[in-house]
């Protein structure tokens, strides 16, 4: 593994990027994604990344969410409900669960897709594979109490 890759894991690791990330990482990717109209998602540059619209659980509104994703074999996405290690589940992950029928932007294609909560072995086996993709998740989720979500985004 590259010397910038693990400084780059060992930060997000912490407290303070847990703390700071959510405020700029998102915004930002999705002013790049639409002013390259779907074509760069700057954090994929560090990990692979989807923009994730689904309904809003409340509002039935379309929410667009840029994330982390770990591709699978078959054209699908593993997606993980880490919240950068802060309490709460993210509000697209209440989304999904009320939604399952959303779409991604995928390097530059939109795709119908949907989501499926991961629980009992498969959940395990792809957290097991979300942990050497990633392997800060696993201090996100020491940190908190609740179980980080993971969905299986499966086209449609």
């Amino acid at each position: 593994m590259p010397a910038g890759e693990r400084l780059l894991q060992r930060v997000s690791a912490t407290r303070t990027f847990a703390r700071i990330a959510p405020h700029f990482i998102p915004a930002l990717d999705r002013a790049v994604h639409r002013l390259t109209r779907g074509k760069v998602l700057l954090s994929a540059r560090m990990l692979p990344g989807v923009i994730l619209t689904a309904t809003g659980a409340r509002s039935g509104q379309p929410r667009r969410t840029p994330l982390a994703c770990l591709p699978e074999d078959g054209g699908g996405w593993l997606l993980i409900g880490s919240n950068f290690g802060r309490p709460g589940h993210p509000a697209w992950t209440g989304n999904l669960l009320k939604n399952p029928d959303a779409e991604v932007s995928w390097r530059g294609r939109d795709i119908p897709v949907r989501a499926r909560l991961l629980t009992g072995e498969e959940r395990a086996q792809a957290w097991r594979a979300a942990l050497a993709f990633w392997p800060p998740y696993a201090a996100y989720q020491a940190r908190v109490a609740r179980e980080i979500r993971l969905f299986r985004l499966e086209r449609r």
